[in-house]
């Protein structure tokens, strides 16, 4: 089989002027970036109705070989073409961190991508970068502030604000800056975090227009002065410069599939450190363009769909109708104890045994949640017949609807099964959606909330620095902001050794991130990061370009 790069410059590309008409957006409300790329102005969201059905993607417990969430998303999307509906699927940006780093690229797979996956995985339309510049600008307001007479007295031992870079970088967690104090202002210490863990790109993602954007920035903590009292962006007069700096990166990003069907791509959260989907504006504007809106959300259900459920629909002020939970062959044997090497051998022991995984999180969404859900199995060619009757039969005996999706190897012909299923259970099935917190309880109660309805906990252990933060944020009256759970992916715990179900375990809170302008509050739970690292051997080893600007190793 052709590789992905191979297979995205063998499709013929539509003006993304054609694409547009497919979702009734007039040129007009374009901003072109060549022939296939454009922004869409904020104007067309102005009465426009919502009609579409709204579709999460989210997945069991992610291993690090990429089980296909978002070629499941594109596929789906596109098989509800195939069956004579109109679709839209919503996804994030990729970052150059994981580009570089491990994946190698994040805009699908197979026959299932999004286009032209070049500009997509690498700079696109620049709004990775506004986010980076918006961020530091922040940062050297605040050295300046500093090193010039210091009049809203901050604490240079009490700043808060990292600096950001979109790149795996560990040596960047812990820096020294100011080492000539008369020149450089004074000697501290600072980190960076990647640029999907700004709170800018959380802000940006949550911002439903200019006024808003400007106004969660300005609430941004950036630290405390001397006599500890909170300083906010504002203070430093900062939000409108930044605000500029985010002038069209607020704007979503439209694209087009394999298919030359319509996908948006729009901001790039991580979803184990922050809230994890694609714009507001981005779901809102396929929601008034539309049949079915597929929205992807990262990692798996106790993460990007957790805070989705919890956080993006409060602010959306909408219920979505069904989610679909992606789980392969390879993962369920990956959480049954198998060692990457033998993944493609069938192994009938190991996978019922990862059943337990799946299982987790159909509670999550069915039990905790209470959300219509599909299981979508994602075939790929190594899986066997025997190996896929078996999740079937549990499948069915759980009375779970579910269906085979093949997008990587057919496109939208190898989803329509699972398209005709979703519409066929939103029809049949009552959609009894709640939320597993209310905003206005306590902070703790929110986080154990999390902790034992969703990831199955027993008990929640707080650090004496994380309770000093709690009593922070309810003297500064924070009290009634989301909770972002950061911890990893790889397990329901906080531990990424313990795979499957795990039982009786405690969750535990090292420190809490406080991010007043995106109003919520992030507990790291484990050994989390925020700044990623490079593998001993990086994708970018293999990422290369020949003398005729063909670009190679993307993958």
């Amino acid at each position: 089989m052709k590789t992905d790069i191979e297979i995205a410059r063998s499709i013929k590309l539509q003006d993304i002027r054609e694409v547009a008409e497919k979702l009734g957006i007039d040129e007009k409300f374009l901003e072109l970036y060549g022939k296939y790329k454009a922004k869409i102005n904020l104007d067309f969201l102005k009465d426009r109705a919502r009609r579409a059905k709204l579709i999460l993607v989210t997945a069991i417990s992610p291993t690090p070989f990429g089980e296909g969430k978002t070629t499941v998303s594109i596929s789906l999307s596109m098989g509800f073409w195939k069956i004579g509906k109109t679709s839209a699927v919503a996804l994030r940006e990729p970052s150059l961190g994981p580009v570089f780093g491990i994946k190698g690229g994040a805009t699908g797979g197979g026959y299932a991508q999004v286009l032209p996956m070049e500009d997509i995985n690498l700079h696109f339309t620049g709004d990775f970068h506004a986010v980076t510049s918006a961020h530091n600008l922040l940062s050297a307001m605040i050295d300046a502030s500093i090193f010039h007479k210091n009049s809203l007295g901050i604490d240079p031992n009490n700043v808060l604000w990292p600096r950001t870079i979109d790149m795996n970088d560990r040596s960047l967690r812990d820096v020294v800056i100011g080492l000539n104090p008369i020149k450089n202002g004074p000697l501290r210490l600072e980190k960076f975090v990647i640029t999907p863990a700004s709170e800018v790109m959380a802000i940006l993602g949550l911002s439903k227009n200019y006024a808003e954007l400007k106004e969660r920035l300005s609430n941004i903590l950036i630290g405390f002065t001397f006599k500890k009292e909170p300083v906010f962006a504002r203070d430093l007069k900062a939000q409108g410069a930044m605000t500029v700096l985010l002038k069209d990166a607020i704007k979503p990003n439209l694209v087009q599939t394999t298919e030359n069907t319509p996908a948006i791509v729009h901001t790039g959260p991580f979803a184990n450190i922050a809230h994890g989907t694609c714009s507001l504006v981005a779901i809102e504007l396929a929601l008034r363009a539309c049949d079915y809106t597929v929205v992807e959300s990262g990692f798996g259900s106790d993460l990007g769909a957790e805070k989705f459920l919890n956080i993006v629909t409060r602010e959306l002020n909408v219920i979505p109708d069904l989610a679909v939970l992606v789980v392969s062959i390879r993962a369920l044997k990956f959480h049954g104890g198998i060692k990457k090497e033998d993944l493609k051998r069938e192994n009938e022991d190991a996978l019922v045994k990862g059943l337990d995984n799946l299982r987790a999180h159909l509670n999550i969404l069915k039990n905790t949640f209470g959300i219509r859900t599909c299981v979508a199995i994602n075939r790929f060619s190594f899986d066997t017949d025997r190996e896929i009757k078996v999740v079937q039969d549990f499948l069915d005996k759980e009375k779970v609807p579910n269906a085979i999706c093949e997008g990587f190897l057919k496109g939208g012909d190898g989803a329509k099964d699972l398209a005709k299923k979703v519409i066929e259970v939103i029809e049949r099935e009552e959609n009894n959606f709640r939320r597993v917190y209310d905003v206005n309880m306590g902070i703790k109660d929110k986080i154990e909330r999390i902790a034992k309805n969703v990831y199955g906990a027993a008990s929640v252990h707080y650090s004496d620095e994380a309770l000093k933060k709690v009593e922070l944020c309810e003297r500064l009256n924070f009290k009634d902001f989301y909770i972002c759970m950061a911890k990893t992916q790889y397990s329901l715990s906080d531990n990424s050794k313990l795979k499957g179900w795990p039982k009786g375990f405690e969750i535990k809170v090292d420190d809490i991130r406080i991010k007043s302008g995106a109003k919520f509050l992030v507990p790291l739970c484990g050994d989390i990061l925020e700044m990623p690292g490079l593998p001993e051997q990086p994708a970018a080893t293999i990422i290369d370009m020949d003398e005729n600007g063909v670009i190679s190793g993307l993958f």
